[in-house]
């Protein structure tokens, strides 16, 4: 489960950064080139992409009842 959460963290990063620049102008050849809905939902998708990589790397491990059996 860790490793899925870090895999899909740094995918969504990726295609956050590309949507970002797309919206933003900065980065030209798509339908997405200039349109602040692109831009929006990039910075949603980083975001994201952040908190399911950090919880992949630090998120807490599963361990049994302290004193259980």
């Amino acid at each position: 489960m860790r490793v899925t959460l870090v895999i899909v963290g740094v995918v969504l990063i990726a295609v956050g950064v590309v949507w970002v620049l797309q919206g933003s102008g900065h980065l030209a050849g798509s339908f997405m080139t200039g349109s602040r809905f692109w831009e929006w939902t990039g910075v949603v998708a980083l975001v994201a992409g952040v908190v399911a990589l950090a919880r992949g790397l630090f998120g807490s491990r599963t361990r049994g009842v302290p004193g259980g059996t």
